[in-house]
């Protein structure tokens, strides 16, 4: 079974998962980071300031990235946020 790691990246914090997780294949790893990520979100969503990124990324046995899902928080109207 292929082994996958979860990273976490929020602002300046990085931080990858320990140990690994034996998953079947790449849908199963979806699967399993979509779950994860579907049960950490409303809290990730609460504590999100203006102007910021959260991800989580699905790493492979190698550590290299093979699925990412970010929540981003922007402001889109300037003029509502610039001093007169």
């Amino acid at each position: 079974m292929p082994l996958f790691y979860f990273r976490i990246c929020n602002g300046d914090y990085s931080g990858t998962s320990g140990e690994g997780f034996d998953l079947a294949d790449r849908d199963a790893a979806w699967t399993e980071m979509s779950r994860v990520c579907g049960d950490l979100v409303a809290g990730i969503v609460r504590k999100l300031k203006q102007q910021s990124e959260w991800r989580m990324e699905l790493l492979d046995a190698s550590r290299k990235p093979v699925f990412r899902i970010r929540v981003l928080a922007e402001t889109l109207d300037h003029s509502a946020t610039s001093t007169p």
